[in-house]
């Protein structure tokens, strides 16, 4: 069996493919500019007639709390925040809709069919860890065009940073076995595209989406279901037919009906040389041993076990003294293994005191009782490490970066002037992803509930008027 059968394609294989891995193809996409609440229309229009429109502003992204129980947040869907706002564009059938509706007023929509963002973004790379108050991402520009992109950030961002992390941690479970995202069936269909995408990020190897590996070059994987053998009159003559198809490195799924006849006739059929057989059903712990044993037995020593099964971060770590090769996950993983989104935020925290060219800009902020209060100006984030290179704090501040800190500062530019800067394959996003979560305490991967794994710092200018520091999201 190759490693291609799971998801982990032959180091010769990858370079083959160009763009595999994270390249893919640039698919044309559709104008994202509906991709947003209407209220972000209306308040455009308001702003333009009292003169505020074109006021300088600074939006950030950022959450309050982390998903209950979760220790760590994993950055995910920038790439795809960069696509949708290069495509951010009203054009003559959008603004039609919007006319037929009487969603705002003439003035509106002409300012808005000349629509084109022309400010900075800067935000953790993606594949980057966060923590309560980190600003993942930085939109700046005039209010006008800044406050149109606040709903279809927010949606990639949650979406995606929410599967990313439970990929993250069922590949903190899974160790050096592989994982192959198969969730398609058990969601949008266009969501399903994304979250591959996210589990790719989060530290999946494959993905049973073609849709996925067609747009982001994720490697894919897949042989057959229970309808095939359901189809033949004999199991074994199902399993003639797809090593004939396939080569005797394919993979068979062998409970369909009784699990020990179904390994041996696979044997008897493909012979020791058999990729790999496939568990779906029944007490995987129990069945894997099992098969194992009887694999061995019959001279099908190499031959490995793919288990799948409603899969999540916690059956993967109970089945890990098992003789599993890989997993398969669907379910779990694509509604975020219990958490489908981030509760992520965008907030308006610095706007111009006029629309004149160079006037100051003033921290804005949220008051009100319900823990969503925010703080105001834009700000700096940077890790603090311990002696051992350990991260042991998230500082995130305003003014001036402390020196020690100014190494480690965490956004990078992604859009400069309008134009895309930090465009990357996903194979860099995963390795960073990976190293980033190498430089977290080693309770991070930790499963049982528990707080961040490390404390957000606050070293303000401005908390509730006044200079001073806090500690604490």
């Amino acid at each position: 069996m190759s490693t291609a059968d799971l998801g982990l394609p032959e180091k010769e294989e990858r370079e083959a493919l160009p763009q595999k891995g994270g390249g893919g193809r640039r698919v044309g996409v559709p104008s994202t500019a509906l991709f947003t609440d209407q209220y972000e229309l209306t308040m455009l229009q308001a702003a333009l007639k009292a003169g505020t429109a074109e006021r300088r502003s600074v939006f950030e992204v950022f959450t309050r709390r982390l998903p209950d129980g979760r220790r760590y947040g994993v950055v995910a869907g920038t790439g795809r925040v960069l696509d949708a706002v290069e495509n951010f564009r009203f054009d003559p059938g959008v603004i039609g809709f919007l006319r037929e509706r009487d969603i705002v007023d003439e003035q509106t929509l002409k300012w808005l069919a000349d629509y084109r963002f022309s400010g900075d973004i800067w935000g953790y790379p993606e594949g980057e860890v966060y923590f309560p108050g980190s600003p993942v991402m930085r939109v700046e520009g005039t209010f006008a065009e800044c406050v149109l992109l606040e709903t279809v950030i927010l949606s990639i961002l949650n979406h995606d940073s929410a599967i990313a992390a439970a990929a993250s941690r069922m590949a903190s479970a899974a160790g050096d076995r592989p994982l192959i995202e198969m969730g398609a069936r058990r969601t949008h269909e266009l969501a399903a595209v994304a979250a591959s995408r996210a589990a790719y990020v989060g530290g999946f190897a494959s993905t049973s989406d073609l849709a996925a590996g067609f747009r982001y070059g994720i490697p894919t994987v897949g042989t057959s279901a229970h309808a095939f053998t359901l189809l033949h009159d004999r199991e074994r003559d199902a399993f003639r037919a797809q090593v004939d198809s396939m080569g005797r490195g394919t993979t068979l799924l062998v409970d369909t009906y009784d699990v020990a006849e179904a390994v041996r006739t696979a044997v008897e059929v493909a012979g020791p040389e058999l990729g790999a057989v496939r568990i779906d059903s029944g007490d995987l712990l129990l069945v894997a041993h099992r098969v194992r044993q009887q694999l061995d037995e019959l001279g099908a020593t190499h031959t490995k076990i793919i288990v799948t099964s409603d899969l999540d971060e916690y059956a993967i770590a109970s089945l890990a003294a098992a003789p599993v090769d890989a997993y398969g996950v669907g379910t779990r993983l694509v509604t975020g293994s219990g958490h489908p989104t981030c509760s992520m935020v965008y907030k308006l925290v610095a706007r111009a005191e006029s629309a004149a060219p160079g006037a100051a800009l003033v921290p804005v902020a949220k008051k009100s009782s319900g823990g969503k209060t925010s703080i105001g100006g834009r700000k700096w984030a940077a890790r603090r490490l311990d002696e051992y290179g350990v991260a042991e704090a998230e500082v995130v501040g305003t003014g001036a970066v402390p020196a020690e800190l100014a190494e480690r500062q965490l956004a990078i530019e992604l859009i400069k002037g309008g134009d895309v800067v930090a465009r990357e394959p996903l194979d860099v996003v995963r390795d960073r992803h990976v190293a980033a979560r190498g430089n977290l305490p080693l309770s991070a991967t930790q499963l049982s509930r528990g707080e961040p794994v490390i404390p957000t710092e606050y070293v303000t200018e401005y908390v509730n008027g006044r200079s001073g520091n806090r500690t604490g999201a």
